[in-house]
């Protein structure tokens, strides 16, 4: 399974909310909703995410074994 943990993590490092990247980086509501929920998002999305942050993949996302959970 993937986790956005690390998502939520780096935006609280930074100082920063999901209210400056819809409105003031366009990133899509239904995107972070997405990521809430732990559904997939593409790797064209995850790009953008690590453009804006400044950050690596791996500061949005990890892979979480299913008997880990």
């Amino acid at each position: 399974m993937i986790s956005y943990k690390p998502f939520y993590e780096t935006l609280l490092r930074k100082n920063l909310t999901e209210y400056w990247l819809i409105f003031k980086q366009g990133i899509s509501p239904n995107t972070l909703h997405r990521m809430k929920h732990q559904k997939p998002i593409t790797t064209t999305t995850l790009n953008t995410l690590c453009e804006i942050l400044d950050c690596e993949v791996s500061d949005i996302l990890k892979y979480v074994p299913y008997d880990e959970e």
